[in-house]
């Protein structure tokens, strides 16, 4: 299989072409710049550095020209910053970037797609009651760009969004997301993290590129996937945390509700100070994070994901967002453009 990547460079998408190579496949990607220092990118990978957006259709048809896959490990998360309407760079990242290339993709004959999606579609979904995409922008929005893609899928066309929930794993040179969650920490009293009950799904970077390329060989039709593997209480995985800050003593005090919201709210009015709206509603973050966003392995083992060290993978990532935040080593960041 030819495979075409946008985000060949990122995290998710250098993890799955290494595989792709590994699995007898060829990879060719565009990306931006500039390259994490130290970064193992697959020598075997043909890499273009452009912006996608700016390419000309004649451009990127001639670069999918031959291949049978193309794989979106692209785009932006809500943890990236935008002035209001905040929807409005989400269309720009993560929806019209498919409007455009899905098509081109198509008249190029490539048969199987393969897009990284976020798990808060599924749960968009499976709870209707909480109107997950009437209050949150970002939500919305991974709805809106899961249904732009499976419109996409005939019977020439296997359409595969992967729905992602939280994922560990690190890249050299390359700035976790995850420093997000030091800087908060760092900002509560020293020895204490106040934290709601809870939990979520999460899974490791190398089971992230095993799904990617699993759907893109086992796929068939037009499916969003669930994609979990380990379900962990937030006490679970700040006890993790902890230990690779160095404090493995610091104790977790369970936040109510109610008292999320209130700081949920003063989150929300520092965001407007600061020109940006948050994509996922900061009041209404408190009933995410108080539930057991939990997803089971059928759908990720079916694509073919296998066991892993998600432990590792929590302390690995922790460490190297604790040199982040410190300054210690420096790191390309995540960018929109």
């Amino acid at each position: 299989m030819n495979v075409f990547m946008v985000g060949g460079t990122g995290l998710l998408g250098c993890a799955a072409a290494q595989l792709f190579l590994e699995r007898g496949h060829s990879v060719k990607s565009v990306a931006l710049p500039p390259l994490p220092q130290g970064a193992p990118l697959p020598e075997a990978m043909e890499l273009h550095f452009g912006n996608c957006m700016e390419m000309a259709d004649a451009e990127l048809s001639a670069l999918m020209e031959g291949c049978d896959c193309f794989v979106f490990a692209a785009g932006v998360d809500e943890r990236v910053e935008f002035p209001p309407p905040v929807y409005a760079a989400y269309e720009r990242y993560n929806i019209r970037p498919l409007e455009r290339m899905l098509p081109l993709a198509k008249a190029a004959g490539v048969r199987h797609i393969v897009v990284l999606g976020s798990y808060f579609a599924y749960f968009a979904k499976e709870r209707a009651d909480m109107k997950l995409c009437e209050r949150h922008p970002y939500i919305r929005s991974r709805v809106a760009q899961e249904e732009c893609a499976l419109r996409f899928a005939d019977e020439n066309t296997d359409v595969a969004v992967l729905e992602l929930p939280y994922i560990f794993g690190t890249q050299p040179g390359r700035k976790p997301v995850w420093t997000i969650l030091i800087e908060q920490l760092a900002a509560m009293p020293s020895g204490a993290t106040f934290y709601p009950k809870g939990g979520t799904a999460m899974l490791t970077v190398r089971q992230v590129a095993e799904t990617i390329v699993g759907a893109a060989e086992r796929n068939r039709g037009g499916n969003a996937y669930p994609i979990g593997y380990y379900n962990l209480s937030w006490d679970d995985f700040l006890t993790i945390v902890h230990s690779a800050m160095g404090n493995p003593k610091r104790r977790i005090f369970h936040i109510p509700r109610f008292l999320f919201k209130l700081w949920g709210g003063k989150m929300g009015k520092d965001a407007a100070v600061k020109g940006y709206e948050m994509g996922i509603n900061p009041v209404g973050l408190a009933d995410l994070m108080c539930m057991n966003t939990f997803i089971d392995r059928r759908s990720a083992k079916a694509l073919g994901a296998t066991d892993d060290d998600i432990k590792a993978a929590i302390f690995d990532s922790v460490k190297l967002s604790v040199d982040a935040f410190t300054g210690a080593q420096a790191l390309v960041d995540m960018k929109a453009e």
